[in-house]
């Protein structure tokens, strides 16, 4: 295993077609998508409740089983998973592909991630919640909230430790819940098989055309395939092939399920708009056995969700979409981070949400609208891609008008639920894309005023304050963190910094790059000698998924630099390398900060703004970089944009 990124020989197994991916992609990636029995048609019918009749059930069965078959399989089964960057899915890995990353398609990679994010608060409460309120057909009066909360509470607290020791059961948990939709489903289709005609699309057509607020209905019957997004983002946990098989098992247990359900309800018409049919269905002797495996699989679907919200604001890290935050790695398994702000934070959000709407069918409203917004995102943006990629433009444009009019139908159907709860999702989803955005674009104000300067007029005044001798040895190793991707040209508050801020003299000079790659687990160094032994360049090339240790990976450059002979590492101080004592390193962090002084358009002064809000948010580039604060200094340079004209002070005697 190599310890950098995390990978272990396993990973590029799994990624083939095997047993033990298959049951990974169970536990991992259909967690969502297979708790969806537990509330969707049961929001179909509640919300159906006063026109509850034939055309009801058909047609909503309808709707779930072309939703499936269209958006889930053929939109996300058959071609998002061969949109992958690496391996490695999901709506940064997407945008990474797209070679000509405009303005427009960053607002679309924050949008759709905010509303991922958002969906990361609501699905842990919904799915949760669902599953408990199985218990009241065994008691009435049992205290669903409190019991929840308690889950919920457990669950977050877990997460710093790693879930790699609940991870390992989750692919067998859900193998048993899929076995259990499934014998469920048919006990109840062998008893009414004529519900079987409900995959006629003429049904679900039907229901939108004459149903009383069928289109409406729609935003319920959306919540089937709510995980579908997720299924695009953790391919890199599991690999396409994995991921392809094992839907085909899924979607059998699901509509087995879904078609059982109808067929109890078509049976039970008097009462059955009072009640969860998916409980229903359970015999009385299996209904807390079944409570207890609802909840687990609940379980895994939200940590699924919670783990995938820490590799989403990891990966936005990377890209530079979002503040920097601390970031731990409590496993060795690869892509499992833990985000201690990220984590407290959906803990807080998920109570709230629970103590807010109390029951499931309450929730309904919230849920969906987010990941509807999310799922349009990465239609626009897979379709940009398939077209650059050079496949038949009529071929891309017939299946983009096919799943933005799906989508855009059901984006339509959940609006209508905006006042019901709806607001709460887009609310969570702003507060993302606000500090996405605020990062991002201020960032980019900033970046556009960096100077450069030409690091060749420089170097000979950097050899001979290296020899001076009559300037104090600052250190013997001082290093920058640069941002100049050309090896001539270096920031010009660098050289400020070296030259007139305090005249800086070192043996070595060095300037470590960073330079983000589009491969995903990209790990690669380059060394440049520009002056031998006095000035040293080291660019590494890391892609997003890797963990950003520059601290380590220096000392490894290091330790490679002295193997091969090319540097001495041997302190400069002649007591010291008798003993072969090492040199010191000290290194350098500017930071920029905005200048009073500047005239900025009213939109820019909004963008900074709320840079300077959302960087109360970030670490500083100190604890990013893992950096010893004793040997660290930072220094604060202004960003003077456009120098306002100065009223020069006149001499009166």
């Amino acid at each position: 295993m190599d310890w950098k990124t995390g990978i272990t020989e396993s990973d590029s197994e799994i990624k083939k077609f095997s047993l033990i991916g298959a049951v990974i992609a169970l536990g991992i990636v259909f967690g969502d998508l297979g708790t969806s029995p537990l509330y969707t048609l049961r929001a179909i019918i509640t919300g159906g409740k006063d026109n509850f009749n034939e055309l009801l059930i058909y047609g909503g069965l309808s709707c779930i089983f072309w939703t499936l078959t269209l958006s889930t399989t053929v939109k996300y089964v058959i071609i998002a998973l061969t949109a992958d960057n690496n391996g490695e899915g999901g709506i940064f890995a997407l945008i990474a592909l797209i070679k000509e990353k405009s303005s427009w398609a960053a607002i679309l990679t924050m949008i759709g991630a905010a509303a991922l994010l958002a969906d990361g608060v609501i699905t842990p409460a919904i799915t949760v919640t669902s599953s408990i309120e199985g218990l009241k057909l065994y008691r009435p009066d049992m205290p669903v909230v409190p019991i929840v909360l308690c889950i919920l509470t457990v669950l977050f607290f877990i997460q710093q430790f790693g879930t790699n020791f609940v991870g390992k059961s989750f692919g067998p948990i859900m193998i048993i819940w899929f076995l259990t939709l499934s014998i469920l489903g048919l006990s109840q289709l062998i008893l009414y098989p004529d519900i079987l005609k409900a995959a006629n699309p003429a049904y679900a057509y039907r229901f939108l055309a004459e149903y009383p607020g069928g289109f409406i209905l729609l935003g319920a019957v959306f919540l089937c395939t709510t995980g579908a997004e997720a299924l695009y983002a953790d391919l890199g946990h599991c690999g396409k092939t994995n991921i392809r098989v094992t839907w085909g098992f899924v979607k059998t247990a699901l509509l087995l399920n879904y078609f059982g359900q109808g067929a109890w309800l078509m049976m039970n018409f008097e009462t059955g708009f009072y009640v969860n049919p998916f409980f229903e269905i359970m015999p009385r002797w299996f209904l807390i056995p079944g409570v207890i495996l609802a909840t687990s699989a609940a379980i895994i679907a939200s940590q699924a969700i919670i783990t995938g919200s820490y590799t989403l604001i990891s990966e936005a890290i990377s890209l530079n979409f979002w503040p920097k935050m601390r970031v731990l790695y409590p496993t060795w398994v690869r892509g499992q981070v833990y985000l201690p702000g990220v984590n407290w934070f959906l803990w807080i959000a998920c109570s709230l949400t629970v103590l807010f709407f109390k029951e499931s069918s309450n929730m309904n409203a919230a849920y969906g609208l987010a990941i509807n917004i999310a799922e349009i995102m990465t239609t626009l943006l897979l379709s940009f891609y398939l077209f650059q990629k050079g496949i038949n433009h009529r071929v891309v444009l017939l299946l983009f008008m096919i799943f933005i009019t799906i989508e855009g139908g059901f984006l339509i159907a959940n609006l209508y639920k905006f006042k019901n709860g709806g607001w709460f999702a887009l609310i969570l989803a702003s507060l993302y894309f606000l500090v996405m955005y605020g990062w991002y674009y201020g960032r980019k104000i900033k970046n556009r005023y960096i100077t450069f300067a030409d690091l060749d007029k420089y170097l000979d005044a950097l050899r001979d304050l290296s020899k001076d001798e009559s300037v104090p040895r600052f250190a013997t190793n001082l290093v920058y963190v640069i941002r100049a991707n050309r090896h001539d040209q270096v920031e010009s508050k660098v050289i400020y910094s070296i030259f007139h801020k305090q005249p800086k003299r070192a043996d070595t000079y060095w300037f470590l790059h960073v330079n983000k790659v589009n491969e995903p687990n990209s790990f690669k160094y380059q060394v440049k000698q520009i002056i031998p032994g006095v000035l040293i360049r080291v660019d590494f090339h890391i892609g997003f998924k890797v963990i950003p240790k520059i601290n380590l990976y220096f000392k490894e450059v290091l330790e490679d630099l002295k193997a091969s002979g090319e540097i001495s590492l041997h302190s400069s101080y002649d007591s010291l390398r008798r003993h072969n004592f090492e040199g010191d390193f000290k290194f350098i962090l500017i930071d920029r900060i905005m200048s009073r002084d500047n005239k900025l358009s009213n939109a820019e002064s909004f963008i900074l703004s709320l840079n300077s809000l959302v960087r109360k948010l970030s670490i500083t580039d100190l604890r990013t970089m893992n950096l010893d604060p004793t040997n660290t200094i930072v220094e604060q340079v202004p960003i003077i944009i456009d120098q306002p004209v100065a009223y020069r002070i006149k001499r009166v005697t």
